[in-house]
């Protein structure tokens, strides 16, 4: 009994500067910014007492609600797109023979570099002469070029492994060997059009707005569709590492087991790797969640690159009111706006733990 109770004192111990910090530093401010948001409050006067009337104001603010939209929209997007990537890189990682550390490592630079780095780096790339315009001109301009390769590889394709399944049974759609094959006849009958001047090419000259722009596309603004490329490739990395982590903990035995009972690498793939990584996905779906809800440092780094209206989320938004440019604070506003942030998060987490992926895998 007396060792129990010493290692629970060793316990409360360990936790104990945790505990401190997450009072002073969360539940603290977590009760302040909730009575701010009751007031109106401009950090030189005392505030004074207004009820619901913050709140009030943000339902009918349009730049709220657009920034709740943005906030939806990009978070979705991004959240999935990056899970996606993340699994996808973690399985060509895991099954890479040769110079498997280089791989990673590859894959792993971009997610350690600086955010405003890379934002700044971005910025480059999507100006309206940059690189991203030059690659959508080029494709544009070979458009015709790059379907007929497509068809042509396509056909070769299926036209190599039904001639081969005539003779030997188990050949894939997918042969690597008919792949090249077939790519590399496509590819010549796409260069031998063009040199018969048989497809035109078309040289539009475009010059692309990606982030000064307030054109929508689906439902999100242009502007965001740029930041969401910029935030998977800056975090996929690390994601990879944990859905890496746990593709390695997945014993051997069992993918062996599978393949002498005739089951396929799609099959292995997903009745073995997807419920096996569902810890793993709970762990990264959740912080994919929470950290595209809260996104802020690249959309303010954008400053005067893009319109506020194309560009807010939720915390800009909140950063918006409390420190407006020329105008006087709205602390006020910017609580209830934290709060409303904080509540989407918890609901977003609780939501995706209940119908998606829970943290026991079931």
């Amino acid at each position: 009994m007396s060792r129990a109770r010493s290692e629970e004192r060793s316990g409360w111990l360990f936790v104990l500067p945790f505990a401190i910090s997450m009072m002073l530093f969360f539940a603290y401010a977590i009760v302040r910014t909730a009575y701010y948001s009751f007031t109106d409050f401009d950090l030189f006067k005392a505030p004074s007492f207004v009820g619901m009337s913050n709140y009030t104001a943000l339902v009918s603010d349009e730049l709220f609600l657009l920034a709740l939209r943005n906030t939806i929209g990009f978070s979705l997007i991004v959240t999935t797109t990056q899970t996606v990537l993340a699994l996808g890189l973690a399985v060509l990682v895991n099954h890479a023979v040769r110079a498997r550390g280089l791989i990673r490592t590859v894959f792993y630079l971009p997610s350690i570099m600086s955010s405003a780095a890379m934002t700044l780096i971005f910025l480059w790339l999507f100006q309206r002469n940059g690189f991203m315009t030059a690659i959508v001109s080029v494709v544009l301009a070979y458009r015709q070029h790059i379907l007929l390769f497509l068809v042509g590889m396509a056909a070769l394709q299926g036209a190599l492994v039904l001639n081969a399944r005539r003779s030997y049974e188990g050949i894939s759609i997918f042969d690597p060997f008919f792949l090249l094959v077939a790519a590399v006849g496509a590819l010549a009958l796409a260069a031998s059009c063009a040199l018969a001047g048989l497809l035109s090419v078309f040289d539009n000259n475009l010059l692309i707005s990606w982030l000064n722009t307030q054109r929508h596309f689906l439902f999100m603004p242009v502007t965001l569709w740029s930041v969401a490329l910029m935030n998977v490739f800056t975090t996929v990395p690390t994601l990879m590492l944990l859905f890496l982590a746990g593709l390695q903990s997945i014993p051997s035995s069992l993918y062996d087991a599978a393949e002498v009972d005739g089951a396929n690498a799609f099959q292995r793939f997903r009745h073995i790797t997807v419920p096996a990584l569902r810890p793993v996905t709970f762990a990264v779906v959740t912080m994919g969640v929470i950290g595209t809800l809260q996104m802020f440092d690249q959309v303010a780094i954008l400053g005067d690159a893009a319109p506020l209206a194309s560009r807010v989320t939720l915390a800009y938004y909140v950063y918006e009111n409390a420190f407006p440019a020329g105008a006087s604070s709205r602390i006020g506003m910017a609580s209830a706006a934290a709060l409303v942030l904080g509540i989407l998060t918890i609901a977003a987490v609780y939501v995706q733990k209940s119908v998606g992926v829970n943290e026991k895998g079931e």
